[in-house]
């Protein structure tokens, strides 16, 4: 909407203008716009500062106008930096035609979008620009805040010289000596190393020395102005030196000389329009008259001075100046107020935000330490169990008692087992106390059988019959018993679990813990643990 509105504003017051100073036949300025309306913004920006740089004005203005008024979206931001570049310059052919009012709503402008892309190359540019203006309706104060703000933005040592001049100019005008001396004279020292005498500069620095009434310093750097301005063709700085000149020798009463140093003036100053040197001229010529005594004459150049302030510097204008100023300022404020009800909003947002997370943390943490306090309890309580279960596999275990008399025992209460089949147990008993024959890995069922004098199948029969076992079962029972026995042996406990293992006929670490699980109820590793944990109490 900003941008829709400037270059609405802006169509508007080039429309108002080309009415005043462009050619009046209308279809000439339709002829240059369907010559340049198919180029792209770029060729339209190439081609206005082509006929700008050749003094076409009016063709310029209009390519001007062309490239301002493309569509542009937000996110373009190549396009905002052309659109700035044409605002400026556009600007600057209307500084220079004296049509402040509208140079500086289009500087304005140019500021604005300025601030919205962060062109701060341009951006300082403006500022010095605007800081002109000002400087040109003697409000120095305002001059030298716009030219501050561009020395702070500068990086380059030519921007630097430009901005230390427009300073000391300003600080000059302000009656500020010794800070215009010092503004000026960085400057010089700058454009001396970069071996380009700006002739502002040697002007702004004549003009202090003549401030300081040494008039021989102030005739010399004149005269150096006047010779850097023709060496590099600045027809505007030749008009105004030799305009400072001319007040210089009136000064010092030498008014034949002030007059011929203002005719050389005026002559560059009415062909090129140059209204700002024109005007000091005409009241230094006022002066001149009046101090020979010819009031008519002095009228006459006072009057045509006084036309000149009343079209070009008037105060209603730089009332309108003002007021647009003052509506920048409004505009900003407001975006900056806009800005901070953002960043406040943004703040109260992420607050809550952050309370939202600190609160889930609190409750993940909460919960946490709840599971972890639950897994604490449930491993103690499991450790208990397995304490529990270990003190009863010690005592199942008696180290000086034989497997076979706790089989014995068990199968001589059951009275249903035959004669038959307890012959055959006992058999079976006390092959069973056979450590290293049950513990070789080869040792099965068969092989029990033919040491028992019978088949398998008697020998598998009693053994599921009487002890309600199958053979792999009533064999790990001997095995991890004996196993038992080693772990709880000092002189074995030199020996891993998988080397326990393998003595007591497992051919697998897996093996021996899953049996040796099903019938301790605690994983061998534990075992030994707890086994440790005995001794040391």
């Amino acid at each position: 909407m900003l941008k829709e509105g400037i270059l609405t504003a802006l169509l508007f017051f080039l429309m108002t203008i080309y009415g005043q100073k462009l050619p009046t036949e209308p279809s000439l300025n339709n002829d240059i716009i369907s010559n340049f309306k198919h180029l792209s913004p770029q060729q339209l920006l190439d081609t206005a500062d082509y006929y700008h740089n050749k003094n076409s004005i009016d063709t310029a203005l209009v390519c001007y106008s062309l490239l301002i008024n493309t569509s542009v979206k937000d996110t373009d931001i190549e396009q905002q930096k052309r659109i700035i570049e044409a605002l400026n310059k556009t600007a600057n052919i209307y500084y220079y035609l004296c049509d402040y009012r509208t140079a500086y709503e289009l500087y304005i402008k140019a500021l604005i979008l300025c601030e919205k892309a962060n062109y701060e190359p341009y951006k300082l540019r403006i500022y010095n620009n605007i800081g002109n203006i000002y400087s040109t309706f003697n409000k120095y104060d305002m001059a030298k805040l716009y030219y501050s703000n561009a020395l702070h933005l500068c990086r380059d040592s030519v921007g630097m010289v430009i901005l230390l001049n427009n300073l000391g100019a300003a600080e000059l005008e302000s009656g500020k000596i010794d800070s215009a001396f010092y503004y000026l004279k960085e400057s010089l020292n700058i454009s001396k190393k970069l071996n380009d005498k700006h002739s502002g500069i040697l002007n702004n620095m004549a003009l202090l020395y003549e401030k300081k009434q040494r008039y021989d310093s102030a005739f010399y750097y004149y005269q150096l102005s006047l010779n850097e301005a023709k060496k590099n063709g600045n027809i505007e700085d030749e008009a105004g030196t030799l305009a400072n000149l001319g007040a210089l020798f009136f000064e010092i009463n030498k008014t034949d000389s002030a007059q011929y140093y203002i005719g050389l003036s005026n002559a560059i100053a009415e062909q090129n329009n140059f209204l700002r040197t024109l005007s000091a001229n005409y009241l230094t010529l006022s002066k001149i008259e009046k101090s020979k005594g010819h009031s008519k004459n002095a009228l006459e150049f006072f009057e045509k001075y006084a036309n000149l302030k009343d079209s070009a510097f008037n105060v209603s204008k730089f009332g309108e100046i003002n007021q647009l100023q003052r509506l920048y300022e409004i505009s900003k404020t407001d975006q900056q107020i806009e800005q901070l009800v953002v960043e406040k909003q943004i703040k109260e947002h992420t607050a809550y935000l952050l309370r939202i997370i600190l609160f889930i943390t609190l409750f993940v943490l909460l919960l946490v330490s709840v599971v972890l306090l639950i897994i604490f309890l449930q491993k103690r309580a499991l450790n208990t169990a397995y304490k529990a279960l270990f003190e009863k596999n010690l005592e199942i275990v008696d180290l000086k008692e034989t497997s076979s008399k706790k089989y014995s025992e068990k199968y001589k209460k059951n009275t249903l087992v035959s004669d038959a089949q307890k012959e055959l147990l006992d058999k079976i008993l006390v092959i069973m106390e056979d450590i290293p024959t049950i513990c070789d890995p080869k040792f099965s069922l068969d092989k029990l059988a033919v040491l028992a004098e019978t088949n398998n199948s008697y020998v598998s029969q009693v053994i599921n019959n009487v002890l309600k076992k199958n053979f792999r079962s009533f064999l790990n029972d001997y095995r991890i018993r004996e196993a038992q026995r080693i772990f709880s042996t000092p002189d074995d406990a030199k020996y891993t679990i998988e080397a326990v293992a393998l003595r007591v006929g497992f051919k697998s670490r897996s093996a021996f813990r899953d049996a040796f699980k099903e019938i301790t109820g605690v994983s061998p590793n534990l075992y030994l643990k707890l086994l440790q944990e005995q001794a040391k109490d």
